[in-house]
């Protein structure tokens, strides 16, 4: 097949859904990891995208990998999207919970780019976006620093990926929001911030495809944007 695939996990809400219709407006193909796959999320059509069954706690990125390449025949991009939200202390005694946040946030992207490395490969010039935070570039409060510990952690993780795939024309890229107007977003503002002054989720997505796109000779390890003057200090 010619057209172009992406493993996108998150995409059944926020920025993971607002990625999944830019791609199919693009002409991709989005397969998606969900926890839920019985139907496809709104605004999707079976020509476009796909639902598999994936948990990012879980694991199972291998026999996803697998299957698209058995259904497609390539895999071009892996979005990383899928992530959670704790304000727990940096010094808690959770333990749970902080192997809940770095599963979630690192060790399936990881596993992910993994499992669809060869793949990435074979195209020439694959892609990985992992989807990280301003949060994994400052630690902006006690309240959000055990989340930063797991983004920062994710940034690492787009610049490792970058420096292996480069002379395989693979290119990583770490996507470093402030508050978007999602959800978590507005769990993280916690009501200090308007949800309509924050970053738009189908601009995230505009961002985020444009970036896919671009040649392997303009690659950005990161890019920071904010919706606030706070920047990255």
């Amino acid at each position: 097949m010619t057209t172009k695939t992406m493993l996108l996990t998150g995409g059944s809400r926020g920025i993971g859904h607002a990625i999944a219709i830019e791609a199919a407006k693009r002409g991709w193909f989005v397969s998606l990891g969900l926890r839920d796959a019985s139907a496809l999320p709104t605004g999707l059509t079976p020509e476009t995208a796909e639902a598999v069954p994936y948990d990012a706690a879980a694991g199972g990125e291998r026999d996803w990998v697998k299957g698209v390449l058995e259904r497609r025949g390539r895999i071009d991009a892996v979005v990383a999207c899928a992530g959670i939200l704790e304000h727990d202390r940096i010094v808690t005694e959770d333990e749970d919970t902080v192997q809940r946040l770095f599963e979630v946030n690192v060790h399936a992207p990881r596993r992910l780019a993994a499992a669809a490395w060869d793949a990435l490969a074979e195209t020439g010039d694959g892609r990985i976006i992992v989807m990280a935070s301003l949060s994994g570039k400052r630690v902006k409060s006690k309240r959000s620093g055990l989340y930063s510990f797991s983004k920062f952690a994710a940034v690492g993780l787009a610049h490792a990926l970058r420096h292996e795939g480069w002379d395989l024309g693979i290119r990583a890229t770490a996507i470093c929001p402030g508050l978007v107007r999602t959800d978590m977003g507005e769990s993280a503002a916690n009501g200090g911030f308007p949800p309509e002054a924050m970053s738009q989720v189908g601009d995230v997505a505009t961002l985020t495809l444009n970036t896919l796109e671009l040649p392997g000779t303009l690659c950005q390890a990161e890019i920071a944007f904010n919706c606030q003057p706070d920047g990255i200090h």
